[in-house]
C-alpha cells in the first residue's frame, strides 16, 4: 500500500475474517500517512516497512510480491491498484468501477443526463480513474482526464508524470509506461502524494493514453496543495493529497460555464494532515 486505505481496507476484512494479515509499505509512506498505519495495527496487521530504493509504493509492491513468490502455499497476494500481472489489473478496475456506476444514477437524478462532459481523475497506479472512467470508456462524448504527480516539475527530476517521463517498459509484472533510465532501470518516482509517487501507471491507463482516449495532464506538489486549501474553503471538504491533484488541473484544462464535470474526490485529507501542517501555507 502506499497512501495506506487499501491497507487499512485489508485490515478490516482479515479482521471479520480472522486471517492474519501483513502489509507492507513504504518506510518514507510510514512516516507521512502514521495514521493509517497505526489504524491497521489497531485492527489487528503486521505493518512491515520496506526500507530499499525511494522507500514508498513501488518498493513496498516489490517486498509484497517476493513475499508472495516465496510463500505460495499459505500467502494470497492482493492488490489496490491496477497495476502487476493479470488478471490484477482487471480485478480491480472491475471492482472499482462501481464509481462509475454510481456517478452515472447521481448525474441521471441531480443533472437529467448520465453523460457528464468530462471525467476527471488522478492517476498514480490508477485504481480510481480505472473506476471513475470503467462505465465510459464507450461513450466518447465524455472525456476522460487523468491527472498524474509532477511533483518538484517535470524537468527537476523529482516527478511521477509517467506519461510524460516514460517509455514502455515491464515493471510488476506488466507492460505499460515507465519511468526507466536507458538501460531500462527504473527512476525513482517523486511527489508529495504517498498514493501517487509510482513509476509506471496501470497498462489500461497506458492504452488510454496512447490511444488518445484520456487526456493526461501533470500537476505540481504546489498546485496541488493549493487546490486542496482551496476545496476545503469552498466546500468544507478537506480532500486527500492524491485528489487535490485533480481538483488542480481544472486550472489547466479550457472549461465552459455550462460544462458538466465530474471530479473523483478519492480519499479524505485526515491521513494528510500531517503533510498539510508542514506544507503550512494556509
Amino acid at each position: 500500500t502506499g497512501a495506506g486505505q487499501h491497507g487499512v481496507a485489508t485490515a478490516t476484512v482479515c479482521a471479520l475474517m480472522g486471517v492474519e494479515c501483513i502489509v507492507y509499505m513504504g518506510e518514507v509512506d510510514m512516516a507521512r500517512q502514521k495514521p493509517n498505519v497505526e489504524r491497521m495495527r489497531i485492527l489487528g496487521a503486521e505493518v512491515r516497512p520496506a526500507t530499499s530504493g525511494s522507500k514508498t509504493l513501488k518498493d513496498a509492491t516489490n517486498e509484497a510480491m517476493r513475499h508472495w513468490i516465496n510463500n505460495p502455499t499459505d500467502t494470497h497476494y492482493i492488490i489496490g491498484s491496477v497495476v502487476g500481472p493479470h488478471p490484477y489489473p482487471e480485478m480491480v478496475a472491475r471492482f472499482q468501477s462501481v464509481i462509475s456506476a454510481e456517478i452515472r444514477t447521481q448525474l441521471k437524478e441531480k443533472e437529467g443526463t448520465e453523460l457528464p462532459n468530462y471525467v476527471v481523475a488522478c492517476v498514480g497506479g490508477g485504481s480510481n480513474a480505472a473506476g471513475a472512467f470503467y462505465n465510459y470508456y464507450d461513450d466518447e462524448e465524455v472525456a476522460l482526464v487523468a491527472v498524474e504527480a509532477a511533483g518538484l516539475g517535470n524537468t527537476t527530476g523529482k516527478s511521477a508524470a509517467t506519461t510524460t517521463l516514460g517509455k514502455p517498459g515491464i515493471l510488476h509484472g506488466s507492460k505499460t509506461l515507465l519511468m526507466q533510465t536507458e538501460d531500462g532501470q527504473v527512476v525513482e518516482p517523486y511527489s508529495i502524494s504517498a498514493g501517487l509517487d509510482y513509476p509506471g501507471i496501470g497498462p489500461v491507463h497506458a492504452h488510454l493514453f496512447e490511444t488518445g482516449r484520456a487526456t493526461f495532464y501533470s500537476v505540481t506538489d504546489e498546485e496541488a496543495m493549493k487546490a486542496g486549501i482551496q476545496l476545503s474553503r469552498l466546500e468544507g471538504i478537506i480532500p486527500a493529497i492524491e485528489s487535490a491533484h485533480a481538483f488542480a488541473a481544472l486550472n489547466q484544462m479550457s472549461l465552459k460555464s455550462d460544462d458538466l464535470v465530474v471530479v473523483n474526490l478519492s480519499g479524505r485529507g485526515d491521513k494528510d494532515l500531517e503533510t498539510y501542517i508542514k506544507w503550512g501555507k494556509y
